[in-house]
């Protein structure tokens, strides 16, 4: 029985490597078919025409590798990808072609293959049991030859999309420097070298997170971006580039220049995702000098935003109300502090009073002075404004007619910074 076991297994070994050798004689038939259908299927596979003998020297080389695996019993832990198919993954990592498609074009490939080894098959008129035991073993072979063979196209692929990004963001990094300090630039030179539409309305972004595990903050904060651009109605894609390992600047070229419907829109947004970064927003202005002074905005908003103790929302932008004078006072957070009590006096205090009577003061003074406006934005009734804003005055100390304009700025200061300008 066991020799009988061996002649079976020796039969259908050699009758595989007959099917096999049949394949051989057809190369440039099943190559050429096999080429075709993965331009079909996969346009980006051939990069319209760019690639496309380079998926034939890639589809011919693996059938190379893979039938003298097969006719020859070498083991597939053993065979090594084909040149051009890795140069092929590398190529496709340079043109952003996204890895799902490589793994579908090996996917195609292979059940191309599998359709010529059944023609093949029948064409032969074996025995059926034979047929069977003779598919079974070209097809348990072909799956792990794919197995490997993709594995490691991916792998090609991925070192090269790693290296090729990083190389790709170290010079549109240096460009964007350029962009932003230097006196005079070719705007049209300098579009082409970012890939950016410079002629364009801008709102430029700070957006950063925390750290992960997984180390890919960079891409998850780009991809972000991505999004946020197209929610806000950009036709074309956003300029992203990285300020450190968990922060991006970034910049969205506009369909329109209302800033305050941009900003509204944008929180909608990221009320809408709970992954959201941190945001801090410049003013949409158009032109280069827009790109740069909204990215001057963007970082002095970022700046009451890290200077806050407590955030009070996931985006903050340059056009908020008194977020630009609040900026003056980031780089001297102890003078702030001590200039905040001399205005209030006891209302600076940390306690949940006081804070519910600076607030309703602020709201006071910024709708002008207007007991009702003030009561309908914070939901209460007009007679508890009243109360409250004569308490706020009465804790201060002194009434606010003659210096209005410092208790407003007081108050803006206690409302961004909270506890960092509290005594």
């Amino acid at each position: 029985m066991p020799d009988r076991g061996r002649e079976d297994d020796a039969l259908v070994a050699k009758t595989g490597a007959m099917i096999i050798g049949r394949l051989h004689d057809r190369m440039a038939e099943i190559t050429r078919s096999c080429q075709e259908l993965l331009a079909s299927e996969l346009p980006d596979v051939a990069a319209d025409g760019e690639l496309l003998e380079l998926v034939y020297a890639s589809v011919e080389g693996n059938f190379n590798t893979f039938f003298p695996a097969v006719r020859h019993g070498i083991p597939i832990e053993q065979v090594e990808p084909p040149p051009a198919a890795l140069e092929h993954a590398r190529r496709l990592a340079q043109r952003g072609v996204d890895a799902n498609t490589l793994v579908r074009a090996y996917r195609l490939g292979h059940g191309a293959l599998m359709t010529f080894i059944l023609e093949e098959i029948r064409a032969a008129q074996l025995d059926t049991q034979l047929s069977l035991e003779v598919f079974e073993q070209i097809t348990s072979t072909s799956f792990r030859y794919v197995d490997r063979i993709s594995d490691l196209a991916l792998s090609a692929y991925q070192n090269e999309r790693d290296r090729w990004l990083a190389n790709q963001n170290r010079v549109r990094a240096l460009r964007v420097d350029e962009l932003l300090n230097a006196d005079e630039i070719d705007i049209d030179e300098m579009a082409t070298a970012i890939s950016y539409p410079l002629r364009r309305t801008h709102v430029a972004l700070i957006v950063w997170c925390g750290e992960s595990e997984g180390g890919n903050e960079l891409v998850s904060l780009e991809r972000f971006a991505t999004e946020l651009a197209k929610s806000l109605g950009a036709r074309e894609r956003p300029l992203f580039v990285a300020a450190d390992r968990v922060t991006g600047w970034a910049w969205i070229p506009l369909p329109t220049e209302d800033p305050l419907d941009v900003v509204a829109r944008m929180r909608a947004f990221v009320e809408s995702r709970a992954d959201a970064p941190s945001i801090a927003a410049g003013i949409p202005l158009p032109g280069v000098g827009g790109f740069r002074r909204s990215h001057q905005l963007a970082l002095v908003t970022r700046s009451v935003m890290i200077a806050s103790a407590s955030p009070r929302q996931t985006v903050s932008a340059a056009s908020d109300p008194g977020l630009v004078v609040a900026a003056q006072f980031c780089t001297d957070l102890k003078a702030a502090r001590a200039w905040v009590s001399d205005v209030l006096g006891p209302l600076a205090g940390m306690t949940d009073t006081d804070e519910r009577l600076r607030e309703t003061l602020r709201v006071f003074l910024h709708a002008g002075s207007s007991f009702k406006a003030t009561a309908e934005e914070l939901h209460l009734h007009f007679n508890s404004v009243k109360y409250r804003v004569q308490r706020a005055i009465e804790r201060r100390g002194s009434p606010i007619d003659d210096d209005r304009l410092d208790v407003e700025v007081a108050l803006l200061l206690c409302h961004l910074f909270d506890t960092v300008v509290l005594t």
